[in-house]
């Protein structure tokens, strides 16, 4: 069983930047997929940044491009997303989410491969 924490969500003004944070434990996490994901109210949850096990390869949502950076770090358990130029339309609640993949791509929004949810940590922005 994975638990995924998720932490540094806030309020903040339009333009401005947050860091999330999201720690794993009960697995090895370099055989983890884990992404982020989001959800805003009365919408459907969508697929916000992905990083391979490594890393290095990464994707995003068209929406975020260029504005959002996501990142692991094996050695502490934890991935990060960096957000900045933030934006009225960002506000969600913000979901680490991860499977188990030893081998194999990591960069999908599949949400029916992600078996493990953090509680989720609100950002809200404010024009």
């Amino acid at each position: 069983q994975v638990h995924l924490v998720e932490s540094g969500g806030e309020s903040v003004q339009a333009g401005g930047s947050l860091r999330l944070s999201c720690t794993a434990s009960g697995d090895t996490y370099t055989a983890l997929c884990i992404s982020w994901f989001r959800q805003a109210p009365g919408k459907e949850r969508e697929g916000v940044a992905g990083v391979s096990r490594a890393g290095i390869a990464t994707t995003y949502a068209d929406s975020v491009k260029g504005r959002f950076t996501i990142y692991r770090d094996n050695s502490k358990n934890a991935l990060y997303l960096q957000m900045s130029s933030l934006q009225p339309e960002d506000t969600a609640q913000y979901y680490c989410a991860a499977f188990r993949r030893p081998s194999g791509s990591c960069l999908t929004f599949d949400e029916g491969l992600y078996r493990y949810w953090g509680q989720g940590t609100q950002v809200t922005v404010s024009s």
